[in-house]
C-alpha cells in the first residue's frame, strides 16, 4: 500500500513539474502538445491512485489482514 502511495505522488510531481516547465518555459509549440497530451493524463490518474489507496476507516483491519487487490 505504501509503494503504491509513493508511486502515485512522484507521478503526481513529475507530472506537475512537467506541466509547469511547458507553462513557463519558451519551447516548440509540439514539444508542449506532447508533454499536455502525456502528463496531463498521468497527473489525473496518479490522483485517483492516490484516492484509492487510502483505505476508509472500516476497512483498515480488513487491509491488514487481506493483501489489496483493486476493486
Amino acid at each position: 500500500m505504501d509503494r503504491l502511495m509513493l508511486t502515485s505522488y512522484l507521478i503526481m510531481l513529475i507530472s506537475l513539474i512537467s506541466l509547469i516547465n511547458a507553462l513557463i518555459f519558451q519551447q516548440l509549440d509540439w514539444i508542449v502538445y506532447g508533454i499536455a497530451i502525456v502528463f496531463i493524463p498521468l497527473f489525473v490518474l496518479s490522483l485517483g491512485l492516490i484516492t484509492m489507496a487510502k483505505p476508509k476507516k472500516e476497512e483498515k483491519d480488513e487491509r491488514k489482514e487481506e493483501p489489496f487487490i483493486g476493486y
